[in-house]
């Protein structure tokens, strides 16, 4: 008997079917964020310094540096995952030949990332870049004082929703656009309430128009640097927000409390809200954007969406970028532990474990949730891998250290 035959007769003791957990892995498709291959710096001519209360350390060889170079290094991580995935891009990753604002982007900028995404048949997400911009130095965009300024990033954000809009007819599956602005004080405000009325009143010009194939969603954070005493868009002000207006609201795994996991939030938000974005991450300290590691804050998110029943309401993107590992490696690193949290929360024995927990057997609930961190869900994956024909176990490392040796080591 294989490994993999031993495991699928122990998840049957368990009432857990296999195959159909890897069936269901294969429909969850995550939204790989652009911004780690690159440092967060996009294509724009005049790009500056990182801004926003953002910061990449490390400086490891192989930094993309085109639009086309950073979509060579995407498609080897897509070759190294198994499954149809997304692409997540921000709005400073366009193509632009000469100065183009902000407030002046158009679709054609992005028709070479359509072009790219309808061959690698996957979708596309979106996000404006509302920092690293002289408008946004102070530490405010939506919500600043000045109307000319609000209106500038009200305009970008705009603008964004029509691209969005643009990705999801062409490639044939809904863009998610999502809201993030780093506005905030250093030290404590006077006035915590203005900057929240304006926040609202732009946030309101942005989503006006509506569109088919745009789903709108909005983000929060608890502090960044810059924005350590109060950030306008709290994780109170975007629930309220999301509710009220009907958008998709954003959880970022690396913005709250480092005590606070956003498992607990989902069950929660999703009873008000009728579907939301995952920004999948993993904060260390003050840092919210390390590569997702296969923990136990990652593991209680897939428990949680899976458990139940949110496969169908939650969209899964990941958010990290560092520089000093290589960049190709911590993407597959990231994606493929996401997927194995999922896969492991599909092989549990939720319906045992709900039966011990409504007969009031929390002995039992507890002997089974410990039982099943030692179950053999590595035989799975290494099989729904096999299937899908991308490498097996660390094998993926060999391709990616090849990649390097032939492609990234020669940008310079």
């Amino acid at each position: 008997m294989s490994v993999f035959e031993t495991a699928v007769e122990r998840y049957g003791e368990l009432e857990v079917d296999v195959d159909a957990a890897l069936s269901a892995l294969l429909d969850i498709p995550i939204s790989v964020h652009c911004w780690q291959g690159d440092d967060v710096g996009g294509f724009e001519v005049d790009s500056g310094a990182l801004g926003g209360g953002l910061a990449v350390t490390g400086n490891y060889l192989g930094k993309a540096r085109t639009p086309s170079e950073l979509r060579s290094d995407l498609s080897m991580v897509f070759s190294l995952i198994p499954g149809s995935h997304r692409l997540n891009l921000h709005a400073m990753y366009g193509e632009f030949s000469g100065r183009v604002d902000r407030d002046e982007i158009e679709t054609s900028h992005f028709a070479g990332w359509v072009e790219w995404a309808r061959a690698e048949s996957i979708g596309m997400d979106f996000n404006p870049t509302c920092f690293s911009h002289p408008k946004a130095e102070d530490g405010f965009t939506l919500s600043h004082q000045d109307k000319g300024v609000r209106d500038f990033w009200v305009e970008h954000c705009q603008r964004c929703r029509v691209i969005g809009d643009y990705f999801g007819r062409e490639l044939g599956t809904k863009c998610v656009t999502n809201v993030w602005i780093p506005d905030g004080y250093k030290d404590t405000p006077a006035d915590r309430r203005s900057p929240r009325d304006r926040l609202q009143s732009s946030l309101d010009e942005v989503f006006a128009k509506k569109f088919d194939d745009n789903l709108d969603s909005v983000e929060s954070k608890l502090f960044g640097i810059g924005s350590e005493s109060y950030v306008v868009g709290s994780h109170e002000f975007y629930l309220g927000y999301a509710i009220k207006n009907g958008t998709l609201l954003t959880l970022d795994s690396g913005h709250y409390h480092p005590t606070e996991s956003i498992a607990d939030k989902i069950s929660s938000c999703l009873m008000f809200v009728d579907e939301m974005m995952l920004h999948v991450s993993r904060g260390v300290r003050w840092d919210s954007d390390h590569v997702v590691t296969l923990n136990d804050d990652l593991l209680m998110i897939a428990r949680e969406i899976v458990c139940n029943g949110y496969l169908d309401r939650v969209r899964i993107g990941l958010d990290y970028f560092d520089a000093s590992i290589n960049r190709v490696g911590a993407w597959v690193i990231g994606m493929r532990n996401m997927q194995k949290a999922l896969l492991i929360a599909l092989l549990e024995p939720t319906a045992l474990l709900k039966d011990a927990e409504r007969d009031g057997d929390f002995t039992k609930r507890l002997a089974l949730q410990e039982d099943a961190k030692s179950l053999p869900w590595g035989a799975v994956w290494d099989v729904h891998c096999d299937r899908l024909s991308v490498p097996l176990g660390g094998a993926w490392l060999n391709e990616v250290s090849d990649y390097e040796r032939k492609v990234l080591s020669k940008r310079c």
